[in-house]
């Protein structure tokens, strides 16, 4: 699967992907890997404030429970439900149908720091 070149990655595995003010995140296929079979997925309701770098939710496992971070502050404007009652898509899909919540974010200047898809495959490609 191809590592897409419209988002921002973090070393923690999550992706980032800037439209406007609204930072959709989710979790990359090299993430999905390493969990292996996803059975549950939660994240914080919407409206919740979140802080740089703060947890937004945790998706589990047949292996392990992860947090998922984000390195950008905002409120959580909308979280994908589908992974609620079919947490699989994560697995199938991680970079479109997989997606976790979307963020309004006043600065997303943090993305800058993170990596670009090719930084990204080179160090878990």
């Amino acid at each position: 699967m191809a590592i897409p070149s419209d988002r921002r990655y973090s070393e923690s595995h999550e992706w980032f992907r800037v439209e406007g003010n609204i930072v959709t995140v989710g979790i990359t296929k090299h993430a999905t890997d390493e969990l292996t079979d996803i059975t549950y997925v939660e994240m914080n309701p919407v409206g919740t404030d979140v802080s740089p770098g703060g947890a937004v939710g945790e998706v589990e496992s047949v292996k392990t429970t992860a947090e998922v971070f984000s390195v950008v502050g905002g409120t959580i404007r909308e979280v994908n439900e589908t992974l609620g009652g079919d947490p699989s898509i994560l697995n199938e899909d991680p970079y479109d149908a997989g997606w976790l919540l979307k963020l309004e974010v006043d600065d997303a200047s943090a993305l800058d720091g993170l990596m670009d898809d090719k930084a990204y495959e080179q160090l878990h490609g």
